[in-house]
């Protein structure tokens, strides 16, 4: 009896893997900048997306909830490297400041940007202009409200803009993580033995 149940939610859980795959793990790298550390984030979000799958497939948008997923796995693994990041922000400030080439900024690139916009502002701006979704999804993914949606992705275009020296901030972005796609039985273990988690 419970095995077919489990069967069932496994086909399920295959065939969203299938789906989202791809686009989560550009949203990581989107997100992080780093290209292992999505493929990493895709895969801990599938695993915690199996083990709540029961939850996931009642919820009016699952995809939703996976990006919502993939954006608290995103914000963790940014908090825990909190430092470096500020090392390295410093790096970049104490270097602009001391250039005498005044076309440095527009050198740098949106993806380098983008990592220097706090993590709220770089979720929403990549949410609505790489992913294309509604302020209401954005809002839904994020757990923040519709108004918060706008006044962060107005604040972290105008941020780019100041970081890239330009007002063309390109509408949509286009990066891709270049990594390995693993099959919905590497990395994320979608049944087996151990049934799944509860």
């Amino acid at each position: 009896m419970g095995t077919v149940v489990d069967d069932a939610a496994s086909v399920e859980f295959h065939a969203f893997f299938e789906r989202h795959y791809a686009e989560l793990s550009r949203l990581a790298y989107l997100l992080t900048g780093e290209s292992d550390t999505a493929d990493d984030l895709a895969a801990d979000a599938f695993l915690a997306l199996w083990h709540r799958w029961d939850r996931v497939r009642a919820a009016e948008r699952p995809a939703a909830y996976a990006r919502g997923v993939v954006a608290n796995l995103a914000r963790t693994r940014i908090r825990s490297a909190v430092r470096e990041r500020r090392r390295v922000a410093l790096f970049w400030s104490q270097r602009e400041e001391s250039t005498e080439n005044p076309d440095v900024a527009g050198a740098v690139d949106v993806q380098g940007a983008l990592r220097r916009l706090p993590f709220r502002k770089r979720a929403c701006v990549v949410l609505r202009h790489a992913f294309d979704l509604s302020e209401k999804d954005t809002a839904l993914a994020l757990g923040i409200s519709v108004g918060t949606v706008k006044s962060q992705t107005s604040k972290g275009m105008a941020e780019l803009q100041r970081l890239l020296g330009t007002q063309d901030v390109p509408q949509r972005m286009h990066a891709e993580p270049g990594a390995r796609r693993p099959t919905a039985g590497q990395g994320v273990r979608a049944g087996g033995s151990g049934g799944k988690g509860r």
